[in-house]
């Protein structure tokens, strides 16, 4: 398989096309997963899956944080709907509010295994991290344990944006209605992700500005993770209350920064309330 895909640019669409039905026909002989979480890249291996003629099941992993229409969209397209453990929200009144180096939220809500070998939509072109962690078509992903081991099929890992954007046209597939401007014309460059999700470039602001009942819930449960804490945990001890946590993890790129800021020219500040007029609503 090492020789089965090259360099991102060097090869025409069709030949591309060519490659991944030839990596999934590999694996004719199972039932494998399609991991589909209503995104573009989900929709292309969903139709290359079609196309190779594979024995799958699709499977949407529900975070109960997806942008609104998520779940619609994926029943539209007979995708298995698969109920979370715990909802975001409960994960946050247990575990507290999700950061870039804190990831848990990922681990509960999407990255468990189902069957023993699934298909992804990974691309390497989507980030430098992706383009450095991923190398093969075909990986072993170990969850927890080497016992509990799922077999990934990246079949269009070295895709780029605009092999993604001329498949989908090609192919006459309709996306979920975010990928949509106003006057109708699909833009590849929107990306489909978790209502708040700290990886975003501005870490999910745009996210709560957006959904204000989304933001409320959220704070309540951070609340109550808060009230959970010992007086003397390393949460107490660095902020005063949950609010200057949310506003540090949103706001702030250190905890530093933060405090520079805290305790110099805004010493004092009431950050419930500054989250209040911030996002116009009432904790």
């Amino acid at each position: 398989m090492k020789n089965l895909f090259r360099t991102l640019d060097d090869k025409s669409l069709d030949d591309k096309i060519k490659d991944s039905i030839k990596l999934l026909n590999n694996f004719n002989d199972i039932v494998v997963e399609v991991g589909f979480s209503g995104g573009k890249d989900s929709e292309v291996i969903l139709e290359l899956c079609k196309m190779a003629r594979l024995n799958y099941r699709a499977m949407y992993k529900n975070t109960t944080i997806d942008p609104p229409g998520t779940i619609a969209h994926c029943l539209s397209k007979g995708v298995e709907i698969i109920k979370p453990k715990m909802t975001m929200f409960q994960i946050i009144e247990k575990k507290g509010f999700p950061t870039r180096r804190a990831r848990f939220c990922c681990e509960i809500l999407k990255e468990y295994k189902i069957l023993d070998t699934i298909v992804l939509g990974i691309r390497r072109s989507e980030s430098i991290a992706r383009r450095k962690r991923y190398k093969e078509p075909i990986i072993c992903r170990n969850y927890k344990s080497k016992k509990n081991h799922v077999t990934q099929i990246l079949p269009i890992l070295n895709w780029t944006d605009e092999n993604v954007e001329d498949f989908i046209k090609i192919r006459n597939i309709k996306c979920h209605k975010l990928y949509y401007n106003e006057n109708g014309d699909f833009n590849v460059s929107k990306r489909l992700g978790c209502l708040g999700c700290p990886l975003k470039a501005d870490k999910g602001l745009q996210d709560f500005l957006e959904n204000p009942k989304f933001l409320k819930l959220w704070i309540r449960a951070g609340e109550k993770y808060w009230s959970s804490r010992s007086e003397n945990s390393n949460l107490k001890r660095k902020f005063n209350n949950i609010y200057e946590v949310f506003v540090h993890n949103i706001f702030f790129n250190s905890y530093q920064d933060f405090i520079n800021s805290r305790d110099g020219m805004f010493e004092n500040i009431d950050y419930k309330l500054f989250i209040e007029n911030f996002f116009k609503i009432k904790l």
